[in-house]
């Protein structure tokens, strides 16, 4: 299985950016299709966004797009998410996960493989 680990949260103002990245490592990190979740206090985790393994056929929630935005570097076994004109809404917990096979999946029980999670805090 794979191993996630997710870095680059922080404290952001409102209309900022951060760039997440989540760095796979023990299985052959484009075999994967990869994911963005979070979860803010008190709410179940949701969907962010995905990508296929071989970086195409991304997926952005609805809400989401236009700010937020994934890509993959294979070579480096490393995945981002852009997140720009950050709101306070924003704020979570966000987390990447791995799933084997082609397809992106919105579903969390579709993926064995989680990070241990970056805290994203946006202040207004």
């Amino acid at each position: 299985q794979v191993q996630l680990v997710e870095s680059g949260g922080g404290l952001e103002q409102t209309g900022g950016s951060l760039r997440l990245s989540c760095v796979g490592s023990g299985r052959i990190f484009s075999t994967y299709s990869m994911s963005w979740f979070r979860q803010a206090p008190g709410k179940e985790r949701e969907f962010v966004g995905g990508i296929n393994r071989s970086g195409g056929g991304i997926t952005v929630v609805e809400s989401l797009k236009g700010r937020f935005t994934i890509v993959r570097d294979n070579a480096k076994n490393t995945m981002y998410l852009q997140m720009n004109s950050l709101k306070p809404e924003d704020t979570a917990t966000y987390y990447c996960a791995a799933r084997l096979g082609g397809l992106v999946d919105r579903r969390t029980s579709a993926y064995a493989a989680w990070g241990q999670g970056t805290q994203v805090t946006v202040s207004s």
